[in-house]
């Protein structure tokens, strides 16, 4: 299996081969995201063409489309979970399905994993800013950038000691394509890095990866860690993972940072053990419900660092992941070549 990586993958100039199929594509997003308009305006690979955009089943219900037999659907609606079953069942042609997001917990349903078509999605789009936005979180804490902004607001020059991140240990809640880009700058700093992987290849090696545990050594990895890093997919194995017992085995001085959804990690759990102090404080680009809802206390809580599900949010971001799809995976479907992204349905990415 191949897997696309941006910072270390070239785009492909040019697909050479015989074409064997075409892609008739069905577009499940907003016609008026500006994100895909290199999908909507073309050109398209050759042996490609988009058949129809829009929301709904409605939107795609109409002779002219049913005839053509669409065999790709593309992914970007944020409500798409109920319209691409229905698409599925309307449409048994279809037989790849691509989704804009690295995550697919937005379209994940029965409907879709029990489905023969394959799946695959944008990973490694958007690993290396959230790489950055981790060691921000580090230095954030680290450094204890909350005082450095009120002493400048107060126009008072008092020195204070900080703490050094290299030499401090940053445990891995994924060591996936985003959790193995912040290993690397983390390695980069002088820290100690363990991952946590939900199975473990038995030639596991990698030189960004002190120690590595499986889904048992969740514990030992929190007791461990100075820095823990949510990067994990949400499924329903992950949904909650980082309880209420997680947590109470975190050392006191440690930092919580999720990159990966709001809901593995147990919010209000999360929220008590900051406002008693069992843990030193949290960076959080996602949370359980989003926005986040004015009355959370998460707003209140001084040893928390917000960001609303922007950290990945370049400007270029969204249109990269769309041009991915259409320049690299689309040339290797008309061409029978294997799809990059593929999403082990089974294991809900």
């Amino acid at each position: 299996m191949s897997y696309w990586n941006r910072e270390t993958c070239q785009p492909t100039s040019q697909y050479e081969g015989e074409i064997t199929k075409e892609a008739r594509v069905l577009a499940l997003c907003d016609p008026l995201d500006p994100y895909n308009k290199p999908l909507y305006d073309g050109p398209l690979p050759e042996g490609s063409k988009l058949l129809a955009v829009g929301s709904t089943l409605a939107d795609f219900d109409n002779e002219s489309i049913i005839n053509q037999d669409p065999n790709v659907i593309f992914v970007s609606h944020p409500n798409a979970r109920g319209p691409l079953v229905e698409l599925l069942n309307k449409f048994p042609s279809v037989e790849w399905v691509h989704t804009r997001s690295a995550g697919v917990d937005f379209i994940a349903s029965d409907g879709l994993f029990s489905s023969p078509v394959q799946l695959t999605n944008a990973k490694g789009m958007f690993s290396s800013t959230l790489a950055e936005y981790c060691m921000m979180a580090c230095a954030y804490f680290a450094k204890d950038l909350p005082r450095l902004m009120r002493q400048k607001n107060d126009v008072n020059w008092e020195q204070y000691p900080v703490l050094e991140i290299r030499g401090a240990t940053l445990g891995v809640v994924g060591f996936g394509d985003i959790g193995r880009s912040s290993a690397k700058l983390a390695k980069a700093y002088g820290m100690k890095v363990l991952g946590l992987k939900r199975s473990i290849p038995e030639s596991f090696s990698d030189p960004y990866c002190d120690e590595i545990y499986d889904m048992n050594g969740l514990v030992e990895l929190v007791q461990k860690s100075d820095y823990i890093l949510i990067a994990t997919p949400l499924t329903e194995q992950t949904r909650g993972l980082i309880s209420k017992k997680v947590l109470l085995h975190c050392k006191k001085t440690a930092v919580i940072i999720n990159v990966g959804r709001g809901p593995i990690i147990d919010e209000e759990a999360l929220i008590e053990a900051l406002a008693n102090g069992d843990i030193k404080g949290a960076g959080l680009d996602v949370m359980t419900v989003e926005p986040l809802p004015k009355d959370s206390q998460l707003w209140k809580l001084d040893n928390v660092l917000l960001s609303p599900h922007n950290m990945d949010m370049t400007l270029s971001f969204m249109q990269e992941s769309t041009e991915f799809f259409i320049n690299e995976n689309l040339p290797r479907y008309v061409r029978g070549i294997e799809l990059l992204n593929p999403v082990d349905k089974s294991a809900g990415y």
